[in-house]
């Protein structure tokens, strides 16, 4: 059932009450996509794995169909429910993240991992695109920074039901229990979101525009260039947004001797308070910024990547843990800054016939550049150095991923400020 978007705009409380839900199920999202950092330490331990096949279930081999399928799906978002989709995806990805829970091996678990990235690549693209249509350009910045919020979220949430089930109940029981609790979520979310009409939060929103061609949406993208560039920049902050939240909990329990218990209470904290302000900070930010230039939305992840620098090489040479905490915490919120306002240039950069597959396309390069190479680097980096500093090993390789790539990261958003003032030119 269609909403219309004058009776949307009449009701607020719905609108953001669909955000609200949207933000639960990117929480369900994360959780069983991230959930397997936590508890790297006993399946490592019980399945004898090392640090890069580690590396390899928590990015590249969910990467894989995670950002290949979301192309083909949000092309089917354009043109039918979007809620049917995501409440689809959510039980696909419910039922596999409990079928690990069953592995017994690394290859079951890989296969396992891969089912969760086939059906989490239906839940993104399509929540994108829903949003543009419940908030004007105005307040899309903040719309997003809001439901970019499940990622800290979830990061948190992931980092203590991981904790918590996994120390009193064990690893295997802690992914099926996710997994029920997703497959309970399904249909209350399909009854609870409403399908609104397409593009009708803009005012140059036109009902009987037919829906593009791949290739038209492609042809589209090709002539705006901050697409590109804030994409891929993105997309190497995400190697370390992804690199962080699923080495550091192996690094605080090599570095600093806490237990599973200890790591996800000392590390949620880090993920909700300076993720969550990181994630809604930059996205409010930016719009405020925005309303003299656009080019905020490039400014400003630019200048919190080279911060984020700064405050993580410090955090992981303070003498004490409650150092560490607050230093971390800082460098976390700079990292998370980068989400809402990328999502907003994405959102610039298409008209709303074109938004889900434009989503996808940006979720495609952000996730097999961030996700597929960000956890597997690290992992690699942290063996190749483990010869020569042993148990440190993993704290010098999240320095040295952290020198190359929010320097990179902030390079390319630098570069991204020169393309927006091309597209402030073409809106004005």
């Amino acid at each position: 059932m269609k909403a219309s978007i004058s009776s949307l705009r009449r009701h607020r409380h719905y609108r953001l009450f669909v955000l609200a839900v949207l933000l639960i199920v990117y929480i369900f999202n994360y959780i069983d996509r991230q959930i397997i950092g936590i508890l790297s330490v006993p399946i490592k331990a019980e399945l004898g794995l090392s640090d890069s096949q580690m590396g390899m279930l928590g990015g590249l081999v969910f990467a894989i169909f995670f950002t290949t399928l979301g192309i083909p799906i949000a092309r089917v978002a354009d043109r039918l429910n979007r809620t049917a989709i995501m409440a689809a995806a959510l039980s696909l990805w419910s039922v596999f993240t409990g079928l690990c829970g069953m592995a017994g091996s690394f290859t079951l678990l890989l296969v396992a991992r891969l089912g969760v990235g086939v059906g989490e690549a239906g839940g993104m693209a399509p929540a994108y695109s829903l949003i543009a249509d419940y908030f004007p350009q105005r307040e899309r910045g903040r719309a997003m920074g809001f439901f970019s919020l499940g990622l800290p979220l979830g990061s948190a949430l992931g980092l203590l039901v991981g904790g918590y089930f996994g120390a009193h109940y064990g690893w295997r029981a802690t992914f099926i229990g996710l997994g029920v609790a997703g497959v309970v979520l399904a249909p209350l979310f399909l009854l609870a979101v409403k399908e609104p009409v397409r593009g009708a939060a803009d005012l140059d929103h036109d009902a009987d525009a037919p829906v593009p061609t791949l290739g038209q949406v492609f042809a589209h993208l090709k002539t705006q260039p901050a697409f590109w560039s804030v994409s891929i920049a993105a997309g190497i902050a995400a190697m370390m947004n992804y690199g962080l939240a699923f080495w550091l909990p192996a690094y605080v329990q090599r570095s600093h001797g806490l237990n599973l218990s200890q790591t996800s209470q000392f590390l949620s904290a880090i993920a909700f308070v300076g993720g969550g302000l990181g994630m809604f900070g930059g996205g409010w930010l930016a719009d405020r910024m925005a309303k003299h230039s656009i080019t905020a939305y490039a400014r400003i992840p630019a200048w919190s990547s080279l911060l984020a620098l700064v405050f993580l090489i410090a955090a992981l040479n303070m003498p004490t843990l409650p150092l560490t905490f607050g230093v971390l915490l800082i460098a976390q919120m700079l990292t998370m800054f980068y989400g809402g306002p990328s999502m907003a240039v994405v959102h610039l950069s298409a008209p709303a016939s074109m938004r889900a597959t434009t989503a996808a396309f940006f979720l495609f390069i952000t996730n097999i550049i961030g996700l597929g190479l960000g956890t597997m680097t690290f992992g690699f980096a942290s063996d190749l150095l483990n010869s020569s500093f042993g148990q440190e090993s993993l704290a010098y390789a999240i320095m040295a991923c952290a020198v190359i790539f929010y320097s990179v990261a902030a390079a390319v958003y630098f570069l991204a400020i020169r393309h927006l003032r091309q597209t402030e030119r073409t809106l004005a």
